[in-house]
């Protein structure tokens, strides 16, 4: 009976440990983005053209118009803070963000609490690979700010990856109002 059941379980477990094993992604450290032509799903490539997948909500890839207009209708940050947005797999701040990130360097200059940099991705790609552009996202605006005058020690930087939506609809427009970083104060 020992011999039975000590080999059911090394065979269960063998089972789960290699029905567990997943290959990480492949994550740019260069600044690029390898994921505008094609990103892996499931172990399925399906290609994407990101100037179709933004047309439809007005964003233009070229001059990256389009990202002012989101803003300023939605905005998910608080404590006078305000949401920034990224185009697909990007997460280099575009010129039509500049402002709000001035704007956002001038609250911040205003507080001596902790700020809070949220990474928010849509739900397009891996968990592990939304959750690492999340971060690269969040790390760009805080750098961005430092070089503004905010000092790194005040900034705290958390990757939500796609677990966070703004919105749930399966749109383009709900997609890209799901690409932003969030600041608000830390408690």
């Amino acid at each position: 009976m020992k011999y039975n059941l000590r080999n059911i379980t090394l065979l269960l477990s063998s089972i789960w440990m290699i029905g567990c094993s997943q290959v990480a992604p492949e994550v740019p450290l260069n600044g690029g983005s390898n994921i505008s032509d094609a990103t892996a799903l499931n172990s399925q490539t399906v290609t994407i053209d990101e100037n179709d997948a933004l047309s439809a909500t007005g964003y233009n890839s070229a001059n990256g118009s389009g990202l002012n207009s989101l803003n300023s209708q939605y905005n998910t940050s608080a404590n006078g803070f305000r949401s920034l947005y990224f185009a697909f797999g990007e997460y280099s701040i575009s010129s039509d963000m500049q402002a709000v990130l001035n704007q956002n360097a001038q609250v911040a200059k205003n507080t001596s609490q902790k700020i809070k940099i949220e990474g928010n991705c849509d739900e397009f790609g891996t968990d592990e690979y939304n959750y690492a552009l999340g971060l690269k996202r969040a790390k760009a605006i805080k750098d961005a700010l430092s070089s503004q005058g905010i000092p790194q020690s005040q900034m705290v930087i958390i990757s939500y990856g796609e677990s966070n939506p703004a919105c749930t609809q399966p749109t383009d427009s709900c997609y890209q109002r799901n690409r932003r970083v969030d600041l608000r104060l830390a408690r």
